[in-house]
């Protein structure tokens, strides 16, 4: 199942905008990374809103597929280099 063909094409700015929030907040801790999925998850779903462009109800699920997208994608980055340094 191909995920990403159910975003919208221009919602998927979203995804490195989230993906580069989430590095520095990383970096900066200002969040615990255990509350860090919750914090995009809100940020992918108002930013989402605010682009508008649909009903707001299509615009909160692109919210979370956004959010999606970018925490799956950070989840494959960490492992690998986990997997890599062993």
């Amino acid at each position: 199942m191909d995920v990403v063909s159910y975003i919208v094409e221009n919602k998927l700015i979203l995804i490195p905008v989230l993906y580069i929030m989430n590095y520095i907040i990383k970096k900066t801790g200002i969040i615990p990374e255990k509350f860090l999925p919750l914090v995009l998850l809100g940020v992918g779903i108002i930013i989402s809103v605010l682009m508008g462009g649909d009903t707001i109800i299509n615009n909160i699920v692109q919210g979370i597929l956004v959010t999606g997208a970018t925490v799956l994608t950070d989840q494959i980055i960490v492992q690998t280099k986990n997997k890599n340094s062993t």
